[in-house]
C-alpha cells in the first residue's frame, strides 16, 4: 500500500477558523419549522412549544448561527404577520412553496430559540415583495431601545430589552428566475443599497450580506457578483454563495470529489470579491457568507399543495452523501481567510440531518460530520500539502484519495481526514514541525457500503464512534490508517515546535 503524506507547518497560517462557519438554515418549508422544531402538539414539546427532543439532538452540533425565515420563503414573507398575540397573527399562502403558512412561529419565536440554543439570529428581509422600508423597520423591532413605533410594538410582544440582531441578508436568490421579485442584478443592486442605507441608518452596528449567484451554473454567474459588488460597494460585508449537490450519476468515486468543485467555487467568488476591491481603491475587504449548502438531489417535492406543514425535499442520506457534507467542511476550514459565515441548509426534516416522526427522531448520516468538525473548531486553519495515490474523473480531473484539513489551537491540532477509495484502506502519515506528543481524542466515520443510512428502525447504522485502533503518534508524527470510504477527525495534543525551543505556537490574529 502505498502511503499518502499529509505535509504541515505551524506558520503556515491561512486565517482563523470564523466559528459561524459552523451554522444552520430554518427556512418555513415542509415540516422545517412546523412538526420540526416547533410542535405544540408533539408529547415531546414543551411549554413553549418546542420539540425537546429535536433540541437535544441539534445541541449536539454545536451550531453558531442561524438564518431565517428564508430561503425562498423570504421573498414573499412579511415579518410583522409573525409578531403580536398568536390569534391575531393571519394564516397566508406561502407562493414559494405553495403551502398555508399560518405565522404561530415567527420573530419572537425565533429569536428566543435562538438564545436557548445559543445561536446568534441571521435574518433574511424581504427584498422580492417588500420595500426596503419594510426591511428597515424589522430592524427597528429587533434592534432599538424603546421609544419609537416599532421597537414599542416588540416590548408590547414580551421583549423590552432589544434583540441586537447583527447578520441581515439583503433577500434570497435574487439571481434566479424561480424568486419573487427576480430582476437584474443592477435592479437588484439598487433595491438592496436603499435597503442597506435604511437599515444602517437605524443600527449602524449591522453587518449585510448581499445576494451573490445561487450557484455556479447560474448563466449569470460571477457576472452578477461583480455588479453587485459594484454598486453596493462599502454598503455590504458579505456576499453569499449557495450550492446543492448530489450524485445524478450514480457513480460515487466521481460524487465524492465534488469538493474539488467547492473550492473552486469560493476561490473564484473571493476572486471577484478582491477584483471589485481592487478597482474601488477600497480598504475593506467584502467576505464570503456561505449560507445555503448540503447534498440535494433525490426528493424533488416542493409543490405543498395549498397544505399545513406538507413533506417537502425530505432527503434520506447514506455514507457518501456524509463524506460529501465533510468535503463542503474541509473546504470552509482551507478556505478561512475568506469564509466567514456557512449555515448548512437545513436542520430539521428538510434536506436536514434530524428528521422527526411523531413523536421520534434521527440523527442522519451528515449529522456526524458536521458534529465531528463542530467540535474540534477552535483555531487557525493551516495549509495543508497532500501527496498520495490519487485517482481520474470525468468531470473534477485528477483527484487525490484523501482529502484533508488542519486546524492549530492552543497545544492541539486538530486534523480531518477522508478516504475517498471505497476499496481499499487509505494509510496516512501526518509531517509537521509540531512536536506532537498523543492523540486526545479519534472519531472514525465509516459504514458497510456507501449507499447504507440511519432508518426510524435503524438509527445507529451508520455513526461516528471513538477510533484508536487505526491512529498512533510515534516520534512526533501521526500515522493513520483509515478503512475504505470513512471520515476522521482527530485532535492531538502538542507541545514546543520543534527547531524553535521555548516558542509555543500562537493563534494568530485577524
Amino acid at each position: 500500500m502505498t502511503a499518502t503524506l499529509v505535509s504541515l507547518h505551524s506558520k503556515h497560517r491561512i486565517g482563523a477558523v470564523d466559528p459561524r462557519i459552523f451554522g444552520g438554515f430554518l427556512e418555513h418549508m415542509g415540516r422545517a419549522v412546523y412538526e420540526g422544531v416547533y410542535d405544540p402538539d408533539s408529547p415531546c414539546a414543551d411549554a413553549q412549544g418546542v420539540r425537546s427532543d429535536v433540541l437535544a439532538l441539534l445541541a449536539c452540533l454545536r451550531m453558531t448561527v442561524m438564518r431565517y425565515p428564508g430561503g425562498n420563503f423570504a421573498s414573499g414573507y412579511h415579518w410583522e404577520d409573525g409578531v403580536g398575540p398568536s390569534d391575531r397573527r393571519p394564516t397566508v399562502l406561502d407562493t414559494a412553496w405553495n403551502s398555508r403558512e399560518t405565522n404561530q412561529f415567527g420573530t419572537d419565536e425565533f429569536v428566543r430559540l435562538c438564545r436557548r440554543m445559543g445561536w446568534e439570529p441571521m435574518l433574511t428581509v424581504n427584498l422580492g415583495t417588500g420595500a426596503p422600508e419594510e426591511a428597515r423597520n424589522w430592524v427597528e423591532y429587533c434592534n432599538r431601545p424603546e421609544g419609537t413605533k416599532y421597537a414599542d410594538l416588540r416590548a408590547s410582544c414580551g421583549s423590552r430589552e432589544p434583540y441586537g440582531v447583527r447578520l441581515w441578508c439583503l433577500g434570497n436568490e435574487m439571481d434566479g428566475p424561480w424568486q419573487a421579485g427576480h430582476c437584474p442584478a443592477q435592479w437588484y443592486a439598487v433595491r438592496a443599497r436603499q435597503a442597506a442605507g435604511l437599515m444602517k441608518a437605524v443600527d449602524p452596528s449591522i453587518q449585510l450580506v448581499a445576494c451573490g449567484s445561487s450557484s455556479p451554473s447560474m448563466k449569470t454567474y460571477l457576472e452578477w457578483d461583480r455588479q453587485v459588488l459594484e454598486y453596493l460597494g462599502e454598503t455590504v460585508e458579505y456576499l453569499s454563495a449557495h450550492r446543492y449537490v448530489g450524485n445524478e450519476d450514480d457513480d460515487t468515486m466521481a460524487y465524492l470529489a465534488v469538493g474539488v468543485s467547492v473550492d473552486r467555487q469560493i476561490e473564484e467568488i473571493d476572486a471577484v470579491c478582491r477584483f471589485v476591491q481592487g478597482k474601488r481603491r477600497s480598504a475593506k475587504r467584502v467576505f464570503i457568507s456561505f449560507d445555503e449548502w448540503n447534498v440535494w438531489y433525490r426528493d424533488r417535492q416542493m409543490n405543498g399543495k395549498g397544505g399545513y406543514a406538507p413533506h417537502l425535499i425530505e432527503e434520506a442520506y447514506n455514507l457518501e452523501d456524509a463524506l460529501v457534507v465533510a468535503s463542503f467542511l474541509h473546504s470552509f476550514v482551507r478556505h478561512a481567510d475568506c469564509v466567514r459565515v456557512a449555515n448548512l441548509a437545513q436542520i430539521v426534516n428538510v434536506i436536514a440531518p434530524v428528521l422527526t416522526r411523531r413523536d421520534e427522531c434521527v440523527a442522519q448520516t451528515i449529522f456526524y460530520p458536521f458534529a465531528m468538525f463542530s467540535s474540534r473548531r477552535e483555531g487557525v486553519s493551516l495549509a495543508v500539502a497532500v501527496e498520495g495515490p490519487s485517482y481520474d474523473t470525468r468531470r473534477y480531473g485528477c483527484v487525490p484519495f484523501v482529502d484533508a484539513s488542519a486546524i492549530l489551537g492552543e497545544r492541539a491540532l486538530h486534523l480531518f481526514l477522508t478516504n475517498r477509495d471505497c476499496e481499499k484502506d487509505a494509510e496516512v502519515k501526518v509531517e509537521s514541525d509540531l512536536t506532537l506528543e498523543k492523540v486526545a481524542s479519534a472519531e472514525l466515520l465509516t459504514g458497510s457500503d456507501p449507499k447504507q443510512g440511519n432508518s426510524f428502525e435503524k438509527k445507529d447504522a451508520v455513526r461516528s464512534v471513538p477510533f484508536s485502533d487505526g491512529v498512533s503518534v510515534r516520534n512526533g508524527k501521526i500515522a493513520v490508517r483509515m478503512p475504505p470510504c470513512s471520515f476522521v477527525a482527530l485532535t492531538a495534543e502538542h507541545g514546543e515546535r520543534r527547531r524553535a525551543c521555548g516558542v509555543r505556537c500562537a493563534l494568530s490574529a485577524t
